[in-house]
């Protein structure tokens, strides 16, 4: 994929076909490791070790939709391929843990992309599944809980609503911002 991003979107869409009713995405990106580490973190039904281990296979699904499954592959090789690691947890009836691991000085690595719109989406797009989100850079860090916002906003006020969508959109970029020490031009850089 031409985007983390966009790979973060497809793990976390598979946590959502897996049940989950809460998914964590964390980013935490440390100068001075050089790395930036992805998990996606899911409380669905998870998986016996066997499919664990057979889930980096790209003939190896479990939908019924179609034969290949390119998703986690392809992000275990982006991972990997820039010196990074990659793994799966996961226990039937408990859910499924992915990390990635990059190294974002490496000529190979693939742009984060815009982070931010990806969680969003997923927010707007499953207003009765329930997210967090949390960006950690060089220490500093924010996270957006969908839970604490229904608390707030009451079971009147939808997370699919476009005043509620618009505000998410801009507490993401206000908060990396504020974790990037001034205005981000292009979310691609990682």
């Amino acid at each position: 994929m031409r985007e983390l991003s966009l790979n973060v979107m497809d793990i976390a869409q598979n946590s959502l076909s897996a049940g989950a009713s809460l998914t964590q995405i964390v980013v935490e990106e440390s100068s001075a490791e050089d790395t930036l580490t992805l998990k996606i973190i899911d409380n669905g039904r998870g998986m016996t070790a066997e499919q664990a281990a057979r889930v980096t296979d790209p003939f190896f699904t479990t939908r019924t939709t179609r034969k290949v499954g390119l998703g986690v592959p392809l992000f275990k090789m982006a991972a990997e391929q820039t010196g990074g690691s990659f793994s799966i947890e996961s226990e039937p009836g408990k859910g499924t843990t992915v990390t990635a691991v990059f190294k974002p000085s490496h000529i190979d690595m693939t742009p984060l992309g815009d982070i931010n719109s990806t969680v969003g989406l997923l927010i707007y797009s499953n207003p009765e599944r329930d997210f967090i989100f949390r960006r950690e850079r060089d220490g500093r860090s924010f996270t957006l809980d969908t839970r604490e916002l229904r608390e707030i906003l009451g079971e009147e006020v939808k997370l699919s609503a476009p005043e509620v969508s618009e505000w998410i959109q801009g507490y993401l970029k206000e908060q990396t911002d504020m974790i990037f020490g001034g205005a981000q031009e292009d979310e691609n850089i990682s």
